[in-house]
């Protein structure tokens, strides 16, 4: 019985020893476009855009930007406007 309340109350003692990495506690990514008011995105300035596309010109996930979904939604929009204008590219070879 003394051996029940032990394990019992170790879970309740978050002690080095009983560290999982696997449920490390991850920081939530805060959206670059809500946190700066000032930055605006705009098709005409692919500087600015590149840093939502990856190397083989994707559009990168919410997971991997940390955008909220409405500015993911403009981000896409942006990006596909400055594809079709050639100012990004749509594939790189």
């Amino acid at each position: 019985m003394a051996d029940k309340r032990n394990k019992r109350n170790n879970r309740n003692n978050n002690s080095d020893e009983d560290f999982n990495p696997r449920f490390k506690k991850i920081r939530k990514k805060v959206c670059p476009l809500c946190s700066d008011k000032n930055l605006v995105l705009d098709y005409k300035n692919p500087d600015q855009l590149k840093k939502f596309i990856n190397d083989k010109g994707k559009i990168l996930p919410r997971r991997a930007t940390g955008a909220c979904a409405k500015h993911q939604r403009d981000i896409t929009l942006e990006v596909k406007r400055a594809r079709q204008i050639a100012m990004l590219p749509y594939t790189q070879e």
